[in-house]
């Protein structure tokens, strides 16, 4: 060993000794007894490995099972998994790295395990093949992802993974390339069956997944294919019949495949459940329950998600069993915050007629090409504002009535900027990973607050920063206390607009909203007090107690405004104007009749129709 010196670590465990390299600047260690010299950092005894971290964190893992497989490990991976992958074979010097524990603490990392390998901070040191080092290259990245340096040695080690990472965080590349190692360490014959299986719960994740695998496995000849519904099942079918390593998959139609018989699992060794709590919210746990008892026992499971509920927990303890190791990437979240990265505006107005003008002094108030995302509640609503849009802003519109074909073109010319306006519904607001998104506009307000969260998680990945504009009217005040919790724990400034808003919505409070004062819905719900309507006023509502506001009947009881069942005089005049009404409907439809109806076809039909 000329010229190499030696480095004095009293840490080490006998009789390792760490060494320096001059000529190539390496550090590296050595256990003169057995006269193995290895790159990753030895955690005891006199063996190579399983290496340790170098000033990391160590936790218990209760759930830990020591029988499971028949490796070292279990599932047959010995704890030389790394030199089994290639990382010991990339040497790369440590000049500018930091310590593993301060690593994750600069990144907010905290895992869970026995001998929790360090996060690799160059793509070099992770070992990849010179023609995916290309790729990452060429695709602009500097460095690994919090997600993708500790992930990856867990991944290559042969380990189980429970990570809990924001979307947007790199986690696709997270598990696919440690995959892409796998299928070339084990070389099974993918005429039997796919050695990779990624679980997804849309077809848009599906297919974005899919383009990474596209990316990185075609210098390496590693095929794959996207298996999901609302695409023809025969293209999906031969891929499968001629032999594919991955195959990227809803549950559902995989499934499909599963009962037909038409799809063979038998040799699956790496699975990977990505998003895994949106998949339960969506009602797949029965399909993935009934895929994952189709696969070998032995085998390894990464399981990604965003969230951390109970729920979730449930589902990951039953899968992930080989040594685990937990992730969790910015702290353990029991429900979705919103990333704190993407600046939030809120903008409370009147009507729903001011969104029009509100949006367009949005999209002008930005450079000209900007890539912004709308979303809309019903698909009516959402082909109807990208046609108006069109007129001077270049849009189109996406949801699920789409064909496969013309949302895939979309897609496509949004991400390449000749559509730099794209106008969906909630099919697209989670799993797509489109790049330079500078802001997203929830034109209407979403059924609740976690959509929300998913919404404008489409701006703001990958470490860059966002914006967020929300309109809201009277309508949207139920959702008004939720979201000012959204933002105040992303440490958003909450305008006063909403919390008047927040104040009235959450048990009533008289105003205008459809649970407060109106036409339709009387008083304030609980303690509003409002100015009546046909269904009168709220319990214990305030202000108006005594008299009747409004045209169906008395006050009602404890301080409510006026009821639809305050006498029987307001009851037969409600009879009778219900008859006036039927009476001219009838007319209307004879005249429509007479003019020839404006059928299905023509734009008025079902303008405010819901999804």
């Amino acid at each position: 060993m000329s010229g190499v010196q030696r480095v004095d670590d009293p840490s080490l465990p006998a009789p390792w000794q760490a060494l320096y390299d001059p000529a190539s600047r390496l550090k590296y260690y050595w256990n003169p007894t057995t006269n193995v010299t290895t790159y990753d950092r030895p955690g005891g005894g006199a063996s190579a490995a399983p290496a340790a971290p170098s000033g990391g964190e160590y936790y218990s893992n209760r759930d830990r099972r020591e029988d499971y497989g028949s490796g070292a490990n279990g599932n047959g991976y010995t704890s030389t998994s790394y030199q089994k992958t290639g990382l010991s074979g990339q040497p790369v010097s440590t000049d500018g790295f930091v310590s593993a524990s301060e690593y994750r603490r600069q990144h907010d990392i905290s895992v869970q395990g026995d001998h929790v390998p360090d996060p690799l901070q160059t793509f070099e040191s992770v070992g990849f093949p010179a023609d995916i080092l290309d790729e990452i290259r060429r695709a602009g990245f500097k460095s690994p992802t919090p997600i993708q340096a500790q992930a990856w040695p867990i991944a290559l080690s042969g380990r189980d993974l429970v990570a809990i990472a924001k979307t947007g965080s790199g986690k696709t590349c997270g598990f696919l390339l440690p995959g892409m190692l796998h299928i070339q360490q084990t070389r099974k014959d993918p005429r039997s069956g796919p050695t990779l299986l990624v679980l997804a719960p849309t077809r848009e994740l599906a297919v974005q997944i899919k383009t990474e695998a596209d990316k990185f496995g075609r210098s390496s000849g590693i095929r794959n294919t996207c298996v999901y519904g609302g695409a023809p099942k025969g293209p999906q079918l031969r891929d499968l019949q001629h032999g594919v390593q991955i195959v990227i998959a809803t549950p559902g139609r995989l499934n499909d495949f599963l009962e037909a018989g038409q799809v063979r699992l038998q040799q699956v060794s790496y699975l990977v459940l990505d998003e895994a709590d949106r998949m339960l919210d969506m009602g797949f746990e029965p399909q993935i329950q009934r895929i994952v008892r189709t696969l070998p026992r032995q085998r390894q499971t990464l399981f990604f998600s965003a969230t951390w509920p109970r729920e979730v927990k449930h589902i990951a303890a039953q899968f992930v069993v080989n040594q685990t190791v937990h992730v969790f990437i910015g702290g353990v979240e029991e429900k979705l915050v919103a990333n704190k990265s993407i600046t939030q505006h809120v903008l409370v107005l009147n009507s729903s007629h001011e969104k029009f003008g509100e949006l367009s002094r949005i999209i002008r108030s930005k450079p000209p090409g900007t890539r912004i995302i709308i979303f809309c509640t019903t698909k009516r609503m959402c082909d109807q504002l990208s046609y108006n849009m069109s007129r001077e802003f270049r849009a189109a519109a996406i949801h699920g009535d789409k064909k496969q074909s013309e949302r895939d073109y979309v897609l496509q010319a949004f991400k390449d900027g000749r559509t730099p306006i794209l106008v969906a519904t909630d099919v697209a607001a989670r799993g797509l990973d489109i790049p330079n998104v500078a802001a997203v506009v929830n034109f209407d307000f979403p059924t609740g607050t976690e959509d929300y969260i998913h919404r404008i998680g489409r701006t703001g990945r990958a470490g860059a920063t966002g914006e967020a504009y929300t309109f809201m009217t009277g309508e949207d005040a139920k959702h008004a206390r939720d979201l000012i919790q959204v933002m105040r724990e992303a440490q958003q400034v909450v305008p006063p607009a909403l919390e008047q808003l927040g104040m009235r919505g959450g048990f009533g409070g008289g105003g205008r909203n459809r649970w407060a004062s109106g036409p339709s819905y009387g008083g304030g719900g609980f303690g509003g007090g409002g100015l009546g309507g046909s269904y009168g006023g709220g319990f214990s509502g305030g202000g108006h107690a005594a008299a009747a506001h409004g045209s169906y009947g008395a006050a009602g009881t404890a301080g409510g405004g006026g009821g639809a069942y305050g006498g029987r005089d307001d009851r037969d005049r409600r009879r009778s104007r219900s008859r006036d009404r039927s009476r001219r409907r009838s007319r209307s439809r004879s005249r429509s009749r007479d003019r020839g109806d404006r059928g299905r076809g023509s734009p008025s039909y079902g303008r405010y129709s819901p999804r």
